[in-house]
C-alpha cells in the first residue's frame, strides 16, 4: 500500500470480486480500504488461497488495468528499499511515474522518439536484434580491453566495466557504442546521465548509431505526459533501450543486457527523496538481480568504482600511458616552487601571471579560453574591509553577498537587504570581496582584454558550445560549453574553494570538476590548463599525470584506514535529539556497530552516524528500519531521517 509507515511495509492480501478478475492483474494499480479510509496499492501477485486465517476484505477499485510494475522492478525496488533502510512504497513511487490517463488511453502510447510503426498494435515486444550488424569499435580502440567490452554484449555476456575516459573523448558516442552492442545481441539497455545537457547528447549520439524511434528518454523535466508516455513505451517494450537522469534507473526494460551511469561522482545522481537512493548503487543492484553488464565511466572515478575493481567485481578500461601523454593538453600549477621563483605574487594572486600568459597566447592564437570559477554570482560572499570580519545577516546570520557592482548587500539566505551594515566588531561600512563569483570574474576579465567577447555559462543560463574563435567563457562547474576544435586554454580558478570544503569527497570533487574541465581543452602544444593550486596537493598531482585510478585507490585506501565509506557502511540518523536517542534506543544494531556522534545538523537538529563492516550491511538497514517501524506504531511525534552512505556526512 501507497503507505509511507515503516511498520506497514509488507504485503497485504485482498479478495479479488468477480467483476475485477480479468483487469486485476500483477503491476496494476488499486485502491483497497485499510483502517477506514480508500488507499492506494499495487497488486504484486495472485494466489488461489491466503495463509490468513482471518477474514480478508475485497479490493475496492483497479484504478487501471495497464501493468506498469514489471515483475523484475518489483524485486528491484524491495531491495533498493531493504538497503536504503527504506519503504518499499518510497521506493515504487520513485520507479513509477504518476498515471496519465489520457496518455493511457492514446491507441498505443509511444515514446517521443518512436514513429507510429515502431510499435506492435498489440503492444509485443519489439526484436532488438534489428539493429544488424555487430558494432564498430571505433573509439573504443584507444583503451586495450574496449573491443572486447563490446562483443562480450554482442555475444550476449554480462561484462561488468570501470571506464576511464582518455580527455577531448566524445562519451557519448562511446556509450552509444556499447549499447548498440547490446541491442545487436537481442538485449535492452538502461543508462542514467547527470543533467538535462549530458542526456541531450547521448540522446544524439544513440540516434545516429541506432536510428530514430529506437529508444526513449525518462526525465523529471519532460512533463507528466511525455515522461508516462516514454515509461509506457519501455513497460510495453516497444523499444529496447532507455536513456535519462536519475528518473530512469529503474526504467522497466525487456531482456536487460547492460546499464550504465557517466560521471557518477555527480551529486545529481542521487535523489534528494526518501530513501534517497543513489543512481550508481540501484543500477549495480539491477545488474546483479537481472544477470546484465555494467558500465560505469567518466573522466575521473570515485571511491566506489574503485572498490568495484578491487573486489574483482570489474574490470578496468583504461588507455595505455603513451595514448594518455598523446591526448592531454600541458598542464602546470602556479603554487609550485619555480612558478613561485619567478612569481612570487602567484602565491596570492587570484589570476597568476601564468595563467594570464596562457589566456593571452590562446587568444592571440584565436583559439577560445575556458575560465572555470567555482562560485556563481557577483560577489557570492563580502567581508569588512577594515578588519576582514565575514559579513553576516543581522537577521538570521546568513551570508551577505553583493548582487552587482554599486548593489546593495543582501542575505543569500532570507534575502534581506542589509543597506545600512556595519560591522559588529569594528563598526566599519566599508566591504571588500571575500569570494569572487562567475559574474564578477567575466567583468575583471572584460576589462583585462577588452576586445575579446567575454560569454558567462552557469545557473542563470547554461551554453552547450560555443563557436571556436577567439572569446573568454566564464562558466561554473558543471555548466562549460564544449568549444568547436577544444580550448585553446583551459584556467581553474579559486581551488581553494573546492579543495577546502568540510566534506569527506571534496579532492574528489575538486579533481572530477577539473577533469571535466581539462578535458575539453585541445591536446599539447595546442591546449593548456592551468590550475591555480600547489602542485604538491594529491587532486593536483591526478590533474597533472590525468591519473584519476592512482587517487581514487589512494582515497579509498585512506579511507579504508580511517573507517569512512565505501570501505564500510555508514547511516545517519537526524532529527532531534530525543527522537534520535528514541530510534537508536530502539534498534538491535549489530554488536559490532559503532555509534559516533552527535556532531550538529540543521535546523536545530542533531545528527548520529552508525558504522559497521560492509558484510553487516543489511543488518545495519534491517535494524534502523525496525526502529523506525516501532516508532511509527507508537505514533512518534517527531521524525527521524535515515540515510545510509550519504553523501555528505559532516
Amino acid at each position: 500500500m501507497d503507505v509511507g509507515l515503516a511498520h506497514l511495509d509488507r504485503p497485504f492480501d485482498y479478495l479479488v470480486p468477480a467483476e475485477l478478475d480479468d483487469v486485476a492483474v500483477p503491476g496494476t494499480r488499486v485502491k483497497v480500504r485499510f483502517a477506514g479510509q480508500l488507499v492506494d496499492g499495487w497488486l504484486l501477485s495472485r494466489a488461489d488461497d491466503s495463509g490468513h486465517t482471518g477474514r480478508l476484505a475485497y479490493l475496492e477499485k483497479v484504478v487501471s488495468p495497464e501493468p506498469v510494475l514489471a515483475p523484475e522492478i518489483a524485486r528491484l525496488a524491495r531491495a533498493v528499499a531493504d538497503r536504503y533502510a527504506g519503504n518499499l512504497a518510497d521506493v515504487l513511487r520513485l520507479a513509477v511515474p504518476p498515471r496519465h490517463a489520457r496518455v493511457e488511453k492514446e491507441p498505443h502510447a509511444t515514446g517521443e522518439s518512436v514513429p507510429p510503426d515502431a510499435a506492435d498494435l498489440d503492444g509485443s515486444t519489439a526484436d532488438p536484434s534489428a539493429a544488424g550488424e555487430p558494432v564498430d569499435p571505433r573509439g573504443w580502440r584507444d583503451y586495450p580491453t574496449g573491443p572486447a567490452l563490446l562483443r562480450a554484449l554482442t555475444d550476449g555476456r554480462a561484462p561488468r566495466a570501470v571506464w576511464s575516459a582518455l580527455p577531448g573523448e566524445d562519451w557519448a558516442a562511446r556509450y552509444a557504442d556499447a549499447v548498440a552492442a547490446t541491442v545487436a545481441g537481442g538485449r535492452g539497455a538502461v543508462v542514467v546521465v547527470a543533467d538535462a545537457r549530458d542526456l541531450d547528447r547521448l540522446d544524439a549520439a544513440l540516434t545516429g548509431v541506432l536510428g530514430p524511434g529506437r529508444h526513449v528518454t525518462l526525465s523529471a523535466a519532460l512533463g507528466p505526459a511525455r515522461r508516462y508516455r516514454a515509461f509506457l513505451a519501455a513497460r510495453r517494450g516497444q523499444v529496447p533501450v532507455v536513456i535519462g537522469t536519475r528518473a530512469a534507473m529503474f526504467a522497466p526494460v525487456n531482456r536487460l543486457g547492460l546499464v550504465a551511469v557517466f560521471d557518477d561522482g555527480d551529486d545529481l545522481h542521487s535523489d534528494p527523496r526518501a530513501p534517497y537512493p543513489h543512481a550508481r548503487d540501484v543500477l549495480l543492484t539491477r545488474a546483479q538481480l537481472a544477470e546484465a553488464g555494467a558500465l560505469i565511466g567518466g573522466y575521473a572515478r570515485t571511491a566506489e568504482a574503485q572498490l568495484l575493481l578491487e573486489t574483482g567485481w570489474a574490470r578496468e578500461v583504461v588507455a595505455d600511458r603513451a595514448t594518455v601523454r598523446a591526448r592531454i593538453p600541458a598542464i602546470a600549477p602556479t603554487g609550485d616552487d619555480p612558478q613561485l621563483a619567478r612569481d612570487p605574487g602567484a602565491a596570492t594572486a587570484r589570476l597568476p601571471s601564468l595563467a594570464w600568459t596562457a589566456a593571452r597566447d590562446a587568444l592571440r592564437a584565436d583559439l577560445p579560453v575556458l575560465v572555470q570559477v567555482p562560485r556563481r554570482g557577483y560577489l557570492p560572499s563580502v567581508s569588512c574591509a577594515d578588519c576582514r570580519t565575514p559579513a553576516r545577516c543581522a537577521h538570521c546570520a546568513g551570508p551577505l553577498a553583493l548582487p552587482s557592482a554599486g548593489g546593495t548587500p543582501a542575505c543569500r539566505w532570507c534575502a534581506r537587504v542589509a543597506a545600512a551594515y556595519a560591522c559588529p566588531e569594528c563598526g566599519g561600512r566599508r566591504l571588500r570581496a571575500a569570494v569572487t563569483g562567475a559574474r564578477r570574474t567575466a567583468e575583471e576579465l572584460g576589462r583585462a582584454f577588452p576586445d575579446v567577447p567575454v560569454r558567462t555559462s552557469g545557473r542563470e543560463e547554461v551554453l552547450t558550445d560555443v563557436p571556436g574563435g577567439a572569446a573568454l567563457v566564464v562558466a561554473t562547474p558543471g555548466a562549460e560549453p564544449a568549444a568547436e576544435g577544444g580550448y585553446g586554454a583551459v584556467l581553474l580558478l579559486d581551488s581553494w574553494a573546492l579543495l577546502t570544503r568540510a566534506d569527506l569527497r571534496a579532492g574528489e570533487e575538486a579533481l572530477r570538476r577539473w577533469l571535466a574541465a581539462a578535458a575539453l581543452a585541445r591536446p599539447a602544444p595546442a591546449g593548456r590548463v592551468v590550475v591555480v593550486a600547489d602542485g604538491a596537493l594529491a587532486p593536483v598531482q591526478a590533474l597533472l599525470r590525468w591519473d584519476a585510478a592512482w587517487f581514487a585507490g589512494r582515497e579509498l585506501a585512506e579511507r579504508r584506514e580511517l573507517g569512512f565509506p565505501p570501505a564500510v557502511r555508514m547511516a545517519s540518523v537526524t532529527g532531534p535529539a530525543e527522537a534520535v536517542a528514541d530510534l537508536l534506543a530502539a534498534a538491535r544494531l549489530p554488536g559490532d556497530a559503532e555509534v559516533l556522534g552527535p556532531v550538529p545538523a540543521d535546523e536545530g537538529r542533531e545528527r548520529m552516524l552508525v558504522r559497521v563492516p560492509r558484510a553487516r550491511a543489511a543488518a545495519l538497514a534491517e535494524a534502523l528500519h525496525s526502529a523506525a517501524g516501532l516508532r511509527a506504531a507508537r505514533k512518534a511525534a517527531d521524525p527521524v531521517r535515515l540515510q545510509v552512505d550519504p553523501l555528505s556526512l559532516f
